[in-house]
């Protein structure tokens, strides 16, 4: 399958988006207006990871009413981007984030390449 045929997918039980660790997520803190990163650093738990994240089911507690910059879908615009870059670019940030929790090898990572090659 070739690069230009991945799809985008979010996984069910990963959360690698979820640390929010402001020491390792400065790319992501510096995307944000004063505001939205006001937001964000009151989510950060003392843990690192967000403070609606179940980290023992691995699922966001809130997540049908979670910030706007924690849809994927939003990425594009936080970070200047064009709407047809979207698969590789999400893709892109999902493979650095799972790699930075999970490693290359895991479960996780594992689940998410077999999604991203499926058809949409």
């Amino acid at each position: 399958m070739s690069k230009g045929s991945l799809n985008w997918q979010c996984i069910s039980g990963c959360g690698a988006c979820c640390r929010l660790d402001p020491e390792r997520r400065g790319e992501a803190l510096a995307a944000l207006d004063a505001e939205q990163r006001t937001a964000y650093l009151d989510l950060v738990a003392a843990d690192g990871w967000c403070r609606h994240f179940d980290t023992g089911n691995r699922r966001c507690r809130i997540y049908a009413d979670r910030p706007d910059f924690c849809r994927v879908q939003r990425l594009l615009a936080l970070f200047g981007q064009e709407a047809e870059d979207f698969d590789s670019f999400a893709i892109s940030c999902c493979l650095q984030q799972i790699r930075s929790e999970e490693s290359g090898r895991g479960r996780v990572m594992k689940r998410f390449l077999r999604a991203i090659r499926r058809q949409p």
